[in-house]
């Protein structure tokens, strides 16, 4: 896991946010995850000891869900749908190349924190093929040749 120096600050008020509620702790983790981009160890250890759940079950619900990073996130998260629609739509070939451009594999950040990228196995909108997002907008029916110029639009 990566070690990285944080405020807790924002934390605090997250969990303060939902009265230290157990019953939410996955709504406080998502909230987390939205202000730091991933879920730093020092936080989870806040969340364990504010709201009185075993470090166990929080590390349980922070490694089951996909939604949830221990790793630091890039400032422009790009997701590649894999799902068999968008594959034999040509979404290995958009992969290589956002791959190409950033310059990191599936489940990489970038050294500069700018990018991370993701693949899933689908994104439900299968009609739309393939299907990359980028800070949580679609872009679907994608070719290759535009796949520049979105990534290129989050510089």
């Amino acid at each position: 896991m990566v070690e990285t120096a944080i405020s807790l600050e924002r934390a605090e008020q997250i969990v303060d946010g939902y009265r230290a509620d157990p019953s939410m702790l996955i709504q406080i983790l998502l909230a987390i995850q939205r202000q730091y981009r991933w879920l730093p160890r020092e936080a989870l250890k806040l969340v364990s000891d504010r709201l009185g759940v075993p470090s166990s079950r929080v590390y349980q619900i922070a490694t089951f869900y996909k939604a949830f990073s221990l790793v630091p996130k890039g400032r422009h998260e790009v997701v590649v749908c894999m799902g068999t629609a968008c594959h034999v739509r040509g979404s290995p070939r958009v992969l290589d190349r956002v791959q190409q451009i950033v310059g990191v594999s599936p489940g990489e950040t970038t050294p500069d924190m700018k990018f991370s990228l993701e693949t899933v196995n689908c994104l439900g909108c299968c009609a739309l093929g393939p299907v990359m997002v980028v800070d949580d907008k679609y872009h679907g029916k994608l070719l290759v040749s535009g796949v520049e110029e979105i990534i290129k639009s989050c510089a």
